[in-house]
């Protein structure tokens, strides 16, 4: 770990599916459990409709994979269960994560077949991890994809985090990450404000007003303890008389002021009016109130200078996930070969064998190709860490995240968000132009594949 700051957390192995240790016991007895595997995430489609999905949780994923250790409770409480035979038992007391890890960098658009983790190592290693690999990168991912689409949908006004008291309490530190990501600019989840240095915003409920006995009270009670450049929220009573009673209390400095409810556009324009007639050119307007993208894109010519959103963010807009896979696509033989390998299903369709990743750019730097790079397992692999021949017009998109079992520097805690930040900035700025549109469509960009020769 790279954030020191970051508190001691309890064991994640746990976090998994009883399958996965049944499995691990019968590969320890007969023999295959050492044997060199290579796992990838996937998925096989986007969202009905959606044009683009945004890797993340990759950070947080590192993070808690070095808390994957079965502890004394833990082993305890399989064996009083039943669940594995003591020679599990006694693999899983010594169990640490020893293989490799690349994948796409947090913050990357991505696309159907699009190899977004590449897991390697033993199958006992690696089959251990996959149901703490898919919680973790569905559940973040769906937000940010949600997300970014409000954040396009804004263009250059902020959108805010507020939708803690929508998800399960852990779910929701989670997803005050993933909004973060893909291009919010604050959340009012404190937790997850310290824990990743995310910046934390939040001032007054209608509690706040209604505990007072008027709205002036409430009001200059609020700017005595915050100072005028805070939020005030207006819409407790009457909108037209909150805003007069907002700017008796703050005077023409006030910060902003908070609509809740009604016909957002409509007031917006009211309020706007309103504050300009009174000299308070300055203040912002506020809109929150059940905000999705489309609701956003709405507002798009109202005079609205930030969005809250909370239900339809922390839920992906729809899209509660993404519906990633964590596939075995490759495996040593008994001869020390690594084979492909793929199930047979025309329903659930993989590719098998190894992967690398490229994305394909025209001559004005926009994306028009995903490039899937197959082949050789050995080439592949080199490719991957890019040790191979890459043409000029592709961009390779795996990189390094973990190395014999250590977590490469850089992706973790708030430098690793930092960067994710920076990496969907980038890599939503290269898609073709129409990938940004909210209409249903297909991925903005097809998906081929390249095979390396032998």
């Amino acid at each position: 770990m790279t954030d020191t700051a970051r508190p001691a957390s309890p064991s994640t192995a746990l976090l998994t599916d009883r399958y996965e240790l049944t499995m691990l016991q019968a590969a320890l007895a007969d023999g295959t459990a050492d044997r060199r595997c290579v796992f990838e995430v996937f998925t096989r489609r986007l969202p009905a409709g959606r044009r683009y999905g945004v890797l993340a949780g990759t950070g947080r994923l590192l993070e808690v994979l070095e808390d994957f250790r079965f502890g004394a409770d833990e082993l305890a409480w399989l064996a009083d269960e039943r669940v594995v035979d003591d020679r599990t038992l006694e693999y899983l007391a010594g169990y640490r994560f020893g293989g490799d890890v690349v994948g796409y960098a947090e913050g990357e658009a991505f696309f159907p077949q699009s190899p977004v983790l590449v897991v390697e190592g033993t199958f006992a290693e690696a089959v251990l991890l996959e149901t703490l690999v898919l919680s973790v990168l569905n559940f973040d991912s769906a937000v940010a994809s949600a997300a970014s689409r409000m954040t396009s949908a804004a263009v250059d006004r902020p959108c805010l985090e507020m939708g803690a008291r929508r998800a399960h309490e852990h779910a929701a530190v989670a997803a005050a990450r993933a909004a973060v990501v893909a291009g919010f600019a604050g959340t009012s989840n404190l937790e997850a404000g310290r824990r990743w240095g995310l910046p934390t915003i939040g001032t007054a409920a209608h509690a706040f007003t209604l505990l007072h006995d008027d709205e002036e009270q409430a009001f200059a009670s609020q700017v005595r303890s915050s100072g005028a450049g805070t939020t005030l929220l207006v819409d407790t009573y009457d909108v037209r008389r909150g805003v007069e009673r907002a700017l008796a209390a703050a005077g023409t400095g006030l910060g902003a002021v908070r609509l809740d409810s009604g016909d957002l556009g409509v007031l917006a324009h009211e309020v706007r009016a309103q504050l300009d007639a009174a000299g308070a050119h300055g203040t912002r307007i506020v809109v929150t109130s059940d905000l999705d993208e489309y609701a956003i894109a709405a507002l798009a010519v109202a005079p609205v200078d930030t969005y809250g959103v909370g239900t339809s963010l922390v839920t992906g807009s729809g899209s509660p996930t993404c519906g990633m896979v964590y596939k075995l696509v490759a495996r040593e033989d008994a001869a020390g070969v690594m084979r492909p390998v793929a199930k047979a299903s025309r329903a659930k369709t993989s590719v098998g064998g190894r992967k690398a990743a490229a994305r394909r750019l025209d001559e004005d730097g926009r994306a028009v190709e995903e490039v899937l790079v197959t082949g050789p397992d050995d080439r592949v692999a080199q490719w991957s860490r890019g040790r191979g021949d890459v043409p000029a017009d592709l961009r390779p998109l795996h990189v390094d995240l973990v190395r014999d079992g250590a977590v490469v520097d850089g992706w973790t805690g708030r430098a690793g968000v930092a960067a994710a930040v920076a990496r969907h900035r980038a890599s939503r700025d290269e898609l073709p132009r129409g990938a940004r549109r909210l209409s249903a469509d297909e991925a903005a960009v097809p998906t081929t594949t390249w095979r390396l020769d032998a």
